[in-house]
């Protein structure tokens, strides 16, 4: 489909931005870049698409994070975690390929006009909803997860991350009871994203001819312009940002997600 300059520029100012935005509060946060970014991609690419544009993304930023920090990582809490989250988040971006390839479970008209939610946009729709709520919950916030249960946290984290991207809330609700250290946690958490982007993605490279992504057309563009805005955020972050701005789009973009997630269940989106 064909799309106005204008549409376009507007694709990539709004993908820029809270690009950059999301990389740089992902430094102080568990609250994830691909949780920010996949609302912003789903309002102009089809679900699926937008879950893959979002872990590519993901991926380059957390390799870029992942030069400065592998050695200061617990490869030990690394392996615990990532070995279960690989086989996982295989089947979590396998199910997406599967659900993606589905016609419109329904149909419902308004305004002259027929919407529909396919398989993915259904699942990934939900979800986000769920995640959203979830967001909203203090208790959700504060959950810490015994050390024993960590590679349950792996499976889940995977999976959920293969499906729909989302994966550092619940990455952090495990990670949080290891005892490391800030810094160790941070290098920690980002040697495990590798692992499942690295997992997923390679997942969705087989199934690119299903899902729809473009890369050398509108979404490789998205694509680059989220990947370097996102470099661009984790630069400016570590010398500008404060933590206390976490808390307010936290809610902002749980809100977000919890109107854009609606919209994707019921078909409004694509």
């Amino acid at each position: 489909m064909r799309c106005s300059a204008r549409t376009l520029r507007m694709d990539i100012v709004l993908i820029a931005v809270v690009a950059a935005l999301a990389s740089a509060l992902t430094l102080y946060s568990g609250f994830g870049l691909g949780t920010l970014l996949l609302p912003a991609f789903a309002l102009f690419v089809p679900a699926p698409i937008a879950v893959v544009a979002t872990g590519i993304v993901h991926l380059l930023n957390n390799l870029f994070k992942g030069t400065l920090l592998w050695n200061r990582a617990d490869w030990r809490t690394v392996l615990k975690f990532g070995i279960p989250a690989i086989p996982a988040a295989v089947a979590g971006a396998w199910l997406l390929a599967l659900l993606g390839d589905t016609p419109r479970l329904f149909e419902w008209t308004a305004f002259d006009r027929r919407f529909g939610p396919t398989g993915a946009g259904l699942a990934i729709g939900l979800l986000m909803m769920l995640f959203a709520i979830l967001e909203f919950q203090r208790w959700f916030q504060a959950l810490r997860a015994p050390a024993k249960f960590m590679p349950v946290g792996g499976l889940l984290t995977g999976f959920f991350g293969g499906l729909t991207g989302q994966q550092g809330a619940l990455r952090s609700i495990f990670l949080l009871r290891s005892g490391l250290p800030p810094e160790r946690f941070i290098a920690t958490g980002v040697m495990i994203a590798v692992l499942v982007d690295l997992s997923r993605l390679t997942t969705y490279a087989a199934s690119f001819s299903t899902v729809g992504l473009n890369l050398p057309g509108r979404e490789g563009l998205l694509v680059l312009v989220g990947a370097l805005s996102a470099f661009l955020g984790a630069y400016v972050a570590s010398r500008r940002l404060d933590k206390l701005t976490i808390g307010a789009v936290r809610y902002g973009v749980a809100a977000l997600m919890l109107v854009i997630g609606a919209a994707l269940a019921a078909g409004v989106l694509d």
